[in-house]
């Protein structure tokens, strides 16, 4: 069965939630508390844009399973 969607598109959508998987994994990588978010702006700066990738993912997400009619994101609950 040939796919309806455009392949290259949703690539590329898969690799923009790649990409913010790894700010994220980058960001996370020396925070030791939750406190180390909440102490200082610094922190509180780190954990803002943490959060802004978390929304990008889920915004890639919802992209991805429009521009597939909902048959990729189906198969993995």
């Amino acid at each position: 069965m040939q796919s309806t969607y455009d392949r290259e598109l949703a690539v590329e959508i898969l690799t923009q939630i790649f990409d913010a998987i790894q700010k994220i994994k980058k960001r996370f990588g020396p925070i030791n508390s939750s406190e180390e978010f909440t102490n200082s702006d610094e922190g509180m700066e780190k954990l803002d844009s943490i959060c802004m990738q978390l929304i990008a993912i889920g915004e890639s997400l919802k992209n991805l399973d429009k521009i597939t009619s909902k048959k990729v994101l189906s198969n993995y609950p």
